[in-house]
């Protein structure tokens, strides 16, 4: 009896480790290329940059735009969010939310761009929006803002 006893124990012991072994994944690292998608389909703006999920808190960091914007030219910051869903399977998924802030010398206004997706598959899509005080940044022929995006890792 003492035996079988020890024996349950130490089986749960070992199911509880390899459920929770789950939690530390980074589903976020690495070189991400984003690509934004006007209405009509065509594209409004791509980035890429490199991600680094540490919690829910994403780094972005080699921040790039392809090709330049002067919307967010040089000293745009950009902060993260990803809300991890773990999955005994090994597929994660989740909210993602990213802001790009353009920087206080950017010669075309302080501008805003906004991104809110689901990462699912190692692919994060979703809708982007615009917000500042730039010539054609909110709304202008150059950026649309509320269409869709696809950010796929490098």
């Amino acid at each position: 009896m003492k035996r079988t006893g020890t024996a349950i124990i130490l089986s749960t012991a070992l199911a509880l480790l390899g459920c929770g072994g789950g939690t530390s994944n980074v589903a976020l690292k690495g070189n991400w290329t984003a690509v934004l998608y006007n209405p009509d389909g065509t594209r409004a703006l791509a980035l890429t940059a490199t991600l680094a999920q540490s919690g829910s808190t994403v780094n972005v960091t080699n921040l790039s735009f392809v090709p330049s914007s002067s919307c967010f030219a040089e000293g745009t910051t950009a902060t993260g969010v990803f809300t991890p869903n773990y999955t005994t399977h090994g597929v994660t998924s989740g909210p993602f939310q990213m802001t790009l802030q353009s920087g206080p010398s950017n010669v075309n206004g302080m501008n805003t761009l906004s991104l809110q997706g689901t990462f699912l598959r190692n692919v994060i899509s979703g809708t982007w929006t615009v917000t500042g005080t730039g010539l054609d940044c909110t709304g202008g022929e150059n950026l649309t803002s509320g269409v869709s995006f696809v950010m796929t890792q490098m």
